[in-house]
């Protein structure tokens, strides 16, 4: 599928598009302009906060509480959206345009059964309707017989809860679909399917799809074209193959730059600073106090869209240059596993399940002091089952469990307040594990106050742990509803450094971020390492991220480690059929030359 082959009458056209918060008036999303032609998909890529699911929700016609259309129009076929009531918007939802959101779990009602909402959208006899669902279910490789038809969301895994949500979305044939970081969490062999089945979907159906996205090497396989969102505006837009080959703004440049590299030969480099709020974006140029071309002029005058080829538009002062290339350091190789020390966590012929049925058996698994192991597989191989063992969150298991040579209860309940300090968990949905009534402020000073009692300085402690997190200041006034998803998971971050542990269990706490924030965190664990002889368990799905960040891996598969080795070994030379079948599902990214240049550091891991 190219964008050459496709029609030249676009299904969707964003023309001006603005939206704005009430009462303050303050300008969330600002003259984004786009077009997708059927069958084609956009990818949308930007840092959290930078507007992306705003817009995504603007071409449903939604807006989110405390927001408003301000100016422009969203065309969907030969229908504006904003001139329809909500009679017509709530006919045109799901048969003109589908949604498939960030997370399945939540947007499937868990009191229903999923033949009965694959059918809500559908009219007609029950013959035909029942098809349909059959028919749409083989489309995304999920049974399509009657048990199938007949289960709650809750008895499905991850990865098939996500394929209902895109067989929902696209059982009407819809003309436009807009998926919302769709493939966030799910392992790379899911992910990977998911991908081809919306693909093949969208060529089959000549349904055009905005794909919003914070990974960029996902948007680089499966868009036609790529938008890049920064502080509510489209600062670059075009082809995939040429904004790849050619970025030509600042911001696009250091955004591929943050891409962690799957064969390691370059770390990810973040982007210095934070986006600005919409409460005080600058006059001009909302990037220049981020970017290291920037003039002083450039801070009060807005720069216009410039075409700097076919359908390849750029907004900056200064598209019409050749950015010059950015100088890389080589990847810092971690510290090998026999330098970090003694084991602190210790996990001795541990099974573990849920009622009869075994989901872990015979792990034999240490963590050294000052050292990162990753556990990597697909879902429901285990890796949370037994991060939660070790955190005390899962009792159901036999074996023995060691903190630094002594045992520990299997339940949090009964560990010692210093015991529960030393090892802090960080979970995968922050939409769940923080409290929607307290503020940022109060959520991260209420572990430490069921620690400590009382807290000398609480403004300081949690200045100090949101700028750990790459947080400004202001979050800690907001609610989770008034964050991004993103901005979200590095609350939860934030909350877990601020007790000082000794032993961090991370469950795939980068999949929601962005990957400059991804960077920037996997740069400051890597500093705790070093500085505070931070132990670390990283449970993800991103392959190439463990390269940056672990010393060793463990593969589990069927809740058993079916490989455990040093990473640059295994990786290189991966042993087991089931890791290599991971390293083949992962896309593997590719920076255009010239964008960066290596700077060969005289650094020691050691020193480091």
């Amino acid at each position: 599928m190219t964008a050459s082959a496709a029609p030249a009458c676009p299904t969707l056209v964003v023309d001006r598009l603005k939206i704005v918060g009430v009462p303050s008036m303050a300008v969330i999303i600002d003259e984004i302009s786009l077009e997708v032609r059927p069958g084609e998909i956009l990818g949308v890529v930007g840092e959290s906060g930078s507007g992306k699911t705003t817009l995504g929700l603007a071409l449903l016609n939604y807006c989110k509480s405390g927001t408003r259309v301000d100016d422009g129009s969203v065309t969907v076929g030969n229908e504006d959206l904003a001139k329809l009531d909500w009679r017509a918007v709530r006919q045109l939802r799901g048969r003109t345009v589908a949604y498939i959101p960030q997370s399945p779990a939540s947007a499937l009602n868990p009191a229903l059964r999923i033949g009965t909402q694959l059918q809500e959208c559908l009219s007609g006899s029950a013959e035909t309707v029942l098809s349909r669902v059959r028919e749409v279910l083989r489309e995304v490789a999920l049974p399509d017989d009657d048990a199938f038809l007949q289960r709650y969301p809750h008895q499905l895994s991850g990865g098939q809860q996500q394929r209902v949500a895109i067989a929902m979305a696209f059982v009407a044939r819809p003309a436009l679909i807009v998926l919302d970081e769709p493939t966030t969490g799910l392992d790379v062999s899911t992910q990977e399917h998911v991908l081809r089945t919306v693909r093949d979907m969208c060529l089959n159906y000549r349904c055009a799809a905005v794909y919003i996205s914070h990974d960029m090497a996902v948007v680089a396989e499966l868009a036609d074209r790529i938008a890049v969102m920064y502080s509510g505006r489209v600062v670059e837009i075009g082809d995939t193959a040429d904004v790849l080959a050619d970025p030509r703004h600042p911001y696009t440049r250091r955004l591929l730059l943050a891409v962690p590299d799957l064969e390691a030969r370059r770390p990810m480099l973040g982007i210095p600073g934070h986006a600005p709020s919409p409460l005080a974006r600058p006059t001009g140029c909302a990037f220049a106090p981020r970017c290291p071309m920037a003039e002083e002029h450039h801070a009060t005058e807005a720069p216009a869209p410039v075409d700097v080829g076919p359908r390849h538009t750029v907004r900056c002062h200064k598209a019409h240059l050749r950015l010059p290339p950015v100088s890389v350091s080589e990847l810092p190789r971690p510290v090998s596993a026999a330098a970090a020390g003694q084991p602190v966590i210790e996990v001795r012929s541990l099974q573990a399940g849920y009622g009869p049925i075994r989901v872990l058996r015979d792990i034999d698994l240490s963590v050294q002091a000052g050292e990162c192991v990753a556990l990597l597989g697909e879902s429901g191989s285990g890796k949370t089952t037994l991060s939660r063992c070790i955190a005390g969150l899962h009792t159901d298991f036999t074996g023995e469990l060691l903190l630094d040579g002594d045992p520990v209860p299997a339940s949090s309940f009964k560990r010692s307040r210093d015991q529960r300090r030393r090892i802090q968990y960080i979970f995968q949905n922050p939409y769940e594990s923080l409290n929607p009534r307290r503020t940022v402020g109060e959520l991260i000073l209420q572990p430490l106050r069921a620690l400590h009692g009382r807290v000398a300085d609480p403004a300081e402690v949690v200045a100090r742990a949101l700028e750990q997190a790459s947080l400004r200041p202001d979050h800690a006034y907001r609610y989770p509803a008034q964050l991004s998803g993103g901005e979200r998971q590095r609350v939860a971050i934030a909350r877990a450094l601020a007790a000082e542990p000794e032993v961090l269990v991370c469950d795939e706490i980068t999949s929601a971020l962005d990957v400059s924030v991804q960077s920037s965190l996997v740069e400051l664990l890597r500093q705790l390492q070093s500085r505070m002889g931070l132990t670390l368990l990283f449970i993800t799905h991103n392959i190439a991220l463990v390269r940056n960040i672990a010393q060793r891996v463990a593969v589990l598969e069927a809740g058993r480690i079916v490989e455990l080795g040093a990473v640059e070994d295994v990786f290189a030379r991966p042993q087991h059929a089931y890791t290599r079948s991971l390293m083949q599902a992962t896309p593997n990214f590719q920076l255009p030359p010239g964008l960066h240049t290596p700077v060969v550091s005289t650094a020691t891991s050691d020193a480091r």
